[in-house]
């Protein structure tokens, strides 16, 4: 007869704490490579493909790969058939900030009854469209707003709030510069 796995907030604790104990073991099963395959498709529409990643010291087929598409809204001369990359920019940090919320919730033995996020990106197209060189053509500022309910106590609460700020890879991304090689 086969140990029933303790599932808390959704997350396997006796997986992640082998996790833990096997990363502490060996760091170099911490290393992840995380890959896409993009391709334009007409106007501002365009689809990435994520199919394989290297991680645990392992390559790691998926069976089904997966895609995201990206396209622009009428405002921005798309055809709004999916986000755009602003707005997938969100979605990646919300998803990640998700992650990290739950599994260190996990770890502190707090339970998460609801967990949300509200959030908003800023960008001006006259650095897109270089009229002025004064204006980054990037994002200029990300407003995450966390709804969060979960037992605890307020200080507990507090550091589970600061340790996702200190963990959370998408956090530390965004605010962070990270260095990018582009060829062609």
């Amino acid at each position: 007869m086969g140990s029933i796995a303790t599932i808390h907030n959704g997350v396997n604790v006796d997986a992640l704490n082998t996790t833990v104990s096997m990363v502490k073991a060996n760091p170099a099963l911490a290393k992840f490579t995380f890959r896409s395959r993009a391709k334009w498709i007409n106007g501002a529409h365009s689809q990435s493909t994520f199919d394989s990643l290297y991680g645990a010291g392992m390559e790691h087929k998926r069976g089904t790969p997966m895609f995201l598409e990206a396209d622009e809204p009428e405002a921005l001369l798309g055809t709004d058939l999916a986000p755009n990359a602003g707005e997938a920019a969100l979605h990646a940090l919300s998803a990640c900030l998700s992650v990290t919320y739950a599994y260190n919730a996990t770890a502190m033995g707090l339970d998460i009854s609801s967990l949300s996020f509200d959030m908003e990106t800023d960008s001006d197209l006259q650095g897109f469209l270089e009229l002025d060189k004064n204006i980054r053509p990037g994002l200029s500022q990300i407003r995450v707003k966390v709804n969060l309910a979960c037992s605890g106590t307020a200080a507990q609460i507090e550091d589970l709030h600061a340790r996702v700020i200190r963990t959370s890879p998408l956090y530390d991304t965004f605010k962070n510069p990270v260095d990018i090689k582009m060829s062609h």
